[in-house]
């Protein structure tokens, strides 16, 4: 059995509901879409207090079964005006798990800045965090630590999210307890700051119960074994995520200039803003090349990059924040950008949202791509809330409005990750297709080999790869691990069953997969999005893209027409 919470900010009450069976197995993402739903959230101004804000943990959560602990934030996105499930990794369910609670939701909002205080006994209290106000997250961390010690978890809403800029995510602790585990994109931390909630502190206690504990930790060992033989695993673990910008730039896929140019350099050994570089960089000057973002993981695809006296820089240095806020605003060494990454995790934002809009500033003329300089007073901009700041943490779609840009590189008014989908299409059509906004990770195929291909072919892809996601969002589960995953339903649904007394059969995780996407699209549906709402920005089908010389060939209609054959199916 678990516990869910529903917790009344203005009224300072917390109702409780056990869980037990499928409520508990039905989680984060699913949770979320199916919750929204039912209490027409579509109909409610996202900035509005009313917007309900859901936290949801897997089934195993608070285990050390690798890969799944991640964390599922909901609610309707102010950045898209659409359904908004954020994703993070860290240790914020991890100690929900321990104190066997599945989740909770805030609803209303406190009529002062309130921090949330979660005891290892689940009791509930409100505590005054108004000496929080305006620092960034990283002193907040410092300080909720110095306070309630070290076994705990918290999330934080940062300075920008205090003042509702859109750029803001909730911020999670990581293994470290650095708070750099982000729920990162649609606006999620705005909505917090709505509900004046500037923390939230869950304790860390011990492994939650299950219905058959010695079946579970069996799957456990099965799964981490299985994982130890997987070639893709070893190459996240010794190069991290930032090994798909050495794949992108070859392949012509990475943003650059704005997404002018497919590729920084030809010569791969003189690209720096790869897994290989980084790689040998960073362990030469004594960081981390293997990290677990979340506990248990046996992936260890984050890191600890350091500068060139061994001092901590960022943590992690990832993929995305390499593209967007790399390569896409001109900048090719990686110390830039781990600068200006540490920079946007203490103000607890996004960086694809971030690189986006920066890009879109340069592209208005604001500065030259490739000016570090000038990005970081933007980012101290934004820390101070001036008006200029206010202005740039609205996100890249209002910032390119306000500066009358064109070109612009966004779908449902979020940033477009760091895959051109001219030429890496299957993941440009999950980016479309997806009622999230602009989101890679709802269905990521970058190496998927897309020449001669239907796009009735690769929207099918796309759909598989959107189910799987969406799956793995639902338990939990990080995306990462789908190479033992999707091959083994059997070992997961069993490990569902043994945990907690259900009957699925290996059918389930398809079936809860495609159920997500079709409660998430008959939300947007509801909120008004119609599908010209899904049509990639014209310069993408207009402009070749060099080297390639590839143009987008996949339209909105052409795309939807084919989602539906399939989900009709």
């Amino acid at each position: 059995m678990r516990s869910y919470l529903t917790i009344d900010l203005a009224r300072g009450t917390t109702t409780r509901e056990t869980l037990q069976g499928d409520d508990i197995v039905r989680a984060g993402r699913h949770f979320i879409a199916r919750t929204l739903m039912a209490r027409r959230a579509y109909e409610i101004d996202p900035l509005s207090p009313a917007n309900p804000l859901i936290f949801s943990a897997g089934p195993f959560a608070g285990t050390n079964f690798s890969n799944a602990n991640r964390l599922s934030v909901g609610c309707r996105s102010p950045l898209t005006g659409g359904i908004k499930e954020a994703n993070a990794g860290g240790t914020f369910a991890f100690a929900l798990g321990q104190c066997e609670i599945a989740g909770f939701t805030l609803d209303n909002a406190a009529a002062d800045w309130t921090l949330i205080r979660i005891t290892r006994e689940g009791a509930v209290t409100f505590e005054d965090a108004r000496e929080y106000l305006g620092l960034g997250n990283n002193e907040v961390a410092r300080r909720l630590h110095e306070r309630y010690g070290r076994k705990i978890s918290y999330a934080i809403c940062g300075p920008v999210g205090e003042y509702r800029g859109l750029l803001a995510g909730i911020a999670f602790a990581d293994t470290d307890g650095r708070p750099s585990r982000l729920a990162a994109r649609g606006g999620v931390g705005a909505v917090m700051g709505v509900k004046r909630i500037k923390a939230i502190v869950v304790d860390q206690h011990k492994m939650p119960t299950f219905h058959d504990r010695r079946k579970v930790m069996g799957a456990v060992r099965e799964y981490g074994a299985k994982l130890g033989k997987e070639a893709a695993i070893d190459s996240f673990k010794r190069f991290g995520t930032a090994a798909v910008g050495d794949f992108t730039n070859y392949v012509g896929g990475l943003p650059v200039h704005n997404f002018r140019i497919g590729q920084l350099t030809p010569d791969k050994d003189s690209f720096r803003l790869g897994g290989a570089h980084i790689r040998e960089r960073n362990l030469a000057r004594g960081g981390l090349t293997e990290h677990a973002c979340m506990p248990g993981c046996m992936i260890e695809c984050s890191n600890v990059y350091a500068d060139d006296q061994g001092k901590e820089i960022v943590s992690p240095l990832e993929y995305e924040t390499l593209g967007l806020m790399g390569s896409n605003c001109g900048l090719e060494d990686p110390d830039d950008v781990a600068r200006l990454n540490a920079v946007v995790n203490d103000l607890g934002i996004d960086t694809i949202e971030v690189g986006a809009m920066l890009g879109v500033l340069m592209e208005a003329g604001q500065a030259a791509f490739g000016d570090a300089v000038f990005m970081m007073a933007a980012l101290e901009d934004i820390r101070a809330g001036n008006e200029r700041g206010r202005l740039l943490a609205q996100g890249a779609a209002r910032v390119g409005e306000h500066y009358g840009v064109t070109r612009v590189p966004v779908i449902k008014r979020q940033g477009i990750s760091a895959y051109d989908p001219r030429v890496i299409e299957v993941t440009g059509i999950s980016m479309m297709l997806t009622a999230q906004g602009a989101d890679h990770t709802v269905g990521n195929l970058p190496a998927y080999d897309c020449k001669g291909k239907s796009t009735a072919e690769l929207v099918a892809a796309s759909l598989g790869a959107q189910v799987s996601a969406a799956a793995a969002d639902s338990l939990g589960f990080c995306v990462f691990g789908r190479s033992v995953t999707d091959q083994n339903p059997e070992l997961i649904v069993t490990a569902l069953n043994d945990a907690h007394g259900t009957t699925f059969d290996t059918t389930f995780l398809r079936t809860l997969g495609r159920e997500v996407i079709e409660l998430e699209l008959a939300f947007n549906r509801a909120a008004g999005f119609v599908e010209a709402d899904d049509e990639l920005p014209a310069f993408f089908y207009g402009e070749a893209l060099a080297p390639t010389g590839q143009r987008a060939r996949h339209h909105a209609d052409e795309v939807h027409r084919a989602l539906r054959e399939l989900l009709e199916r």
